[in-house]
């Protein structure tokens, strides 16, 4: 791994298995809501359906990263985990929309959202695991680039194929390409013998957090704890709002939800840009205030351009937040705990849609109006602005020098 540039075509190769993950989750957070919907009256229970794969990320992603940070094969330390992984997942997701009753849904749904909880972690270490810690926040705007057009193809393509033959089309056509994306990682992505070696290596030496790194950790993990309860439960009722309070249809919410989408594929490499330059903290505080100052027009104003138009700025703001969030735990980790880390990533953006969908369910079935959603939103987004002031750590700079690159400075 050349530590003076970023590898874009490699980057750009191990960003199908971020493109399979993204595929699947929007399209099962902006349809199965509906498909619960023709089982479960109340939103508070569709809410705590909803929130079965946060409860199955923040339980094994952590763990099923760590694994990997300690898991040797001739294919790597990830891979293992993602061959095995995506092509159950694809089959369980497809049979998703087929199921007549309560139980059977709930049977695919648990087993869907169980095993992809098992290869997440992994296939995003992938990403840290073959970049230089300077080009990070690029090639996580490229992976989320790839990640966003996953999305575009749920939203778009998912929207007219619903229209056209119902559930079960978009959610073999999503199965499919979650598949292709699987052949490009096994073709073409091989785990450099390096990475192993090297973690391998510190496994032998005590590496442990400063006291301002722990404090700078622990404020960036709460942060992605309220700005994920803030966006989960946009993503998940945004459909919802659109056909109850604008009148749309299934198909043309699913689409409405396209806008966020595409302003976030568009601005994620320039927002990773933006986030080497001017500092990470400082991007994604800028990306939080966007997002606060754009919803809440959206609390009183009901109308559906004008939604649509507040969901793309939303998206170019989301972007900086989103792109520079994970970098920034990375740093710290150091090379040899990749993979634990983003489990501690992964731990608090799945608590947050643990708790997200149930409780914006129980404050929506007290207010009886889903504008609700935007205020909701505004209030979380504050709250991890508030919590990114604390931190100190995580830039990729020449005086920012992790725990781990400390101790393998040489002595003068």
């Amino acid at each position: 791994m050349s530590e003076n540039k970023l590898d874009l075509k490699k980057t750009f190769l191990l960003s199908f298995g971020f493109l399979a993950s993204s595929i699947a989750w929007t399209l099962y957070n902006a349809q199965v809501p509906l498909i619960l919907g023709n089982f479960v009256e109340k939103t508070k229970v569709i809410g705590f359906i909803m929130s079965i794969n946060a409860i199955f990320g923040a339980v094994f992603q952590p763990l099923s990263g760590w694994l990997s940070d300690r898991t040797r094969t001739r294919f790597g330390r990830r891979l293992p985990y993602i061959f095995i992984g995506l092509p159950i997942s694809a089959a369980a997701y497809a049979l998703i929309p087929r199921m007549n009753s309560l139980p059977s849904l709930m049977f695919f749904l648990i087993t869907f959202c169980f095993v992809m909880s098992l290869w997440r972690s992994p296939v995003v270490s992938l990403m840290p695991d073959l970049t230089p810690g300077p080009f990070r926040s690029q090639a996580n705007g490229i992976v989320n680039l790839m990640g966003g057009v996953g999305a575009i193809i749920a939203s778009l393509a998912g929207g007219i194929l619903v229209n056209k033959g119902g559930f079960p089309l978009p959610f073999l056509m999503t199965s499919i390409v979650m598949m292709l994306s699987l052949a490009v990682l096994a073709i073409f992505i091989r785990e450099p013998k390096q990475a192993c070696e090297t973690a391998e290596k510190k496994k032998k030496t005590a590496v442990k957090l400063t006291g301002g790194e722990k404090k700078s950790l622990f404020f960036i993990l709460l942060g992605v704890f309220f700005w994920f309860v803030a966006y989960n439960a946009v993503e998940t009722f945004l459909t919802k709002y659109a056909t109850e309070t604008l009148g749309m249809g299934a198909g043309e919410a699913t689409m409405t939800l396209a806008f966020f989408i595409v302003a976030l594929v568009g601005f994620a490499v320039p927002a990773g840009i933006i986030g080497a330059k001017i500092g990470r903290r400082t991007a994604i505080l800028i990306g939080l205030t966007g997002l606060v100052m754009l919803f809440i027009p959206m609390i009183f104003l009901v109308n559906v351009w004008l939604t649509r138009i507040l969901l793309f700025l939303g998206g170019l703001f989301w972007a900086m937040v989103n792109i520079n969030s994970l970098p920034m735990v990375v740093r710290i980790a150091g090379e040899e705990k990749i993979g634990t880390f983003i489990g501690y990533y992964y731990f608090f953006s799945f608590s947050a849609q643990i708790v997200t969908p149930t409780l914006f369910g129980i404050i929506q079935d007290s207010v009886g109006h889903w504008r609700v959603l935007f205020l909701y939103a505004c209030v979380a987004f504050t709250l991890a602005g508030i919590s990114l002031l604390f931190v100190r750590h995580g830039e990729d700079t020449p005086e920012k020098v992790s725990a781990s690159e400390a101790l393998e400075q040489p002595e003068d």
